[in-house]
């Protein structure tokens, strides 16, 4: 049986347009669309919801998605020959979040006041990344900017994919460890100290193991809130400090050195800066100035710097791959790689086959570190509620056999 799509596109003259179709996909719908004469923009089941459920998005990762459905959404309207202040127009009133609306609301006024569209992006430089700005002013000045939008919509999508999955992944190991912590307070401040006067009405002494979980009990309940504030203290101050440049270097290269974390962490970074590459080579963005703009998205310090060694390589003509292998900090796979593309001329095809496979080797090595990750904790957690109980049940013999 058809399902129910709703859908948003646009009439050859601009015009947006909404409504539902009947379907049995949604490229089915967008095709039928297209066949009525317009430029589908979304299609989506009308009737499941659950299927389209996305993780919440915070800080940051609001303004990803963001800046995602405006570039999919401007590549589809100027490929489909829609003029750019329409165009911009059209997305600003797709927007669902009012705040992005004001945005595209202010680079629409900024653009129609005379500034080219990547200047008036640039007023906003919390959405728009230098390499964002730089792929647009490329496409404008070739005069491909509808291209140069599909090819960003692209990068985007998969920087988002990477980014949610990574997130996605790790929100379960980090509740589980959240949840066990809580779960053992719990049972130091309020279980246990109900156990322990009981035992202390009978008088009869307790094994060394009840004595000793009676101790760190009382310990916890009597400096439990100090422990915490000091605990929340360290984390301000940690965080404060990796926010300071040396703070941030020694974290970066701590993080590194995290057994299976470290190696996806490395793989996560390699990817952005593979694909961010083949996004900016495909459109003749200079290398040197394209290591630059890839520089300033990886989130590892360490990573990033060793790019500054490359691009001194680059300008003294050893090439691209030999530098990189070099520095240390890429996987070996990537300089051989890179070293058949200039070998082929075929550069940004080599970025782009770089990106897929440590995308891919990204997500093999999150499963890794959550495979392993998630039964320690449980492993974890099972000993030390175990020990509780028997440390409980050795005392509860103890009087049960004094008592006979």
């Amino acid at each position: 049986m058809a399902a129910t799509f709703t859908y948003r596109a646009v009439t050859p003259d601009g015009k947006l347009r909404t409504g539902t179709l009947p379907g049995e996909s949604d490229r089915a719908v967008a095709r039928e669309l297209q066949r009525q004469g317009l430029t589908p923009l979304r299609v989506s089941a009308g009737e499941s919801k659950l299927k389209n459920l996305q993780l919440p998005q915070f800080g940051r990762g609001k303004r990803a998605r963001d800046v995602l459905f405006f570039t999919q959404e401007l590549a589809t309207l100027l490929s489909a020959g829609v003029p750019l202040d329409r165009a911009l127009a059209i997305t600003s009133e797709l927007s669902e979040r009012l705040q992005f609306r004001q945005v595209i609301g202010e680079v629409l006024r900024a653009l129609k006041g005379g500034r080219s569209l990547a200047d008036s992006l640039a007023t906003h430089p919390e959405y728009f990344s230098e390499l964002y700005l730089n792929m647009i002013r490329a496409g404008e000045a070739s005069g491909s900017l509808a291209l140069v939008a599909e090819r960003l919509a692209d990068f985007e999508r998969s920087r988002d994919e990477l980014r949610s999955y990574i997130i996605g992944s790790m929100i379960y190991p980090a509740l589980l460890a959240c949840v066990g912590t809580a779960s053992i307070f719990i049972l130091l401040n309020f279980v246990i100290p109900r156990f322990a006067a009981v035992f202390a009405e009978s008088h009869i002494p307790m094994p060394l193991p009840t004595q000793i979980l009676m101790r760190v009990s009382e310990a916890v309940k009597t400096y439990g809130v100090l422990a915490i504030g000091a605990a929340a203290a360290a984390v301000i101050a940690f965080r404060l400090y990796v926010r300071t440049p040396a703070g941030r270097l020694v974290w970066d290269s701590v993080r590194l050195r995290i057994p299976l974390l470290g190696e996806a962490l490395r793989k996560a970074d390699t990817a952005r800066f593979a694909r961010s590459m083949s996004t900016l080579v495909a459109n003749s963005v200079p290398l040197v100035q394209s290591l630059s703009i890839a520089r300033a998205i990886l989130t590892n310090r360490i990573i990033a710097q060793s790019l500054d060694s490359v691009a001194q390589g680059v300008k003294r003509g050893e090439g691209i791959a030999r530098p990189l292998r070099r520095t240390g900090q890429f996987p070996a796979l990537a300089g051989h790689l890179l070293s058949v593309g200039e070998e082929t001329g075929r550069l940004d095809q080599m970025f782009a086959r770089m990106a897929d496979i440590y995308e891919k080797d990204t997500r093999d090595a999150i499963k890794r570190f959550t495979a392993l990750f998630e039964p320690l904790v449980i492993l974890f957690m099972g000993v030390v509620v175990g020990a509780m109980i028997l440390s409980i049940m050795l005392a509860i013999t103890s009087i049960n056999e004094i008592a006979m």
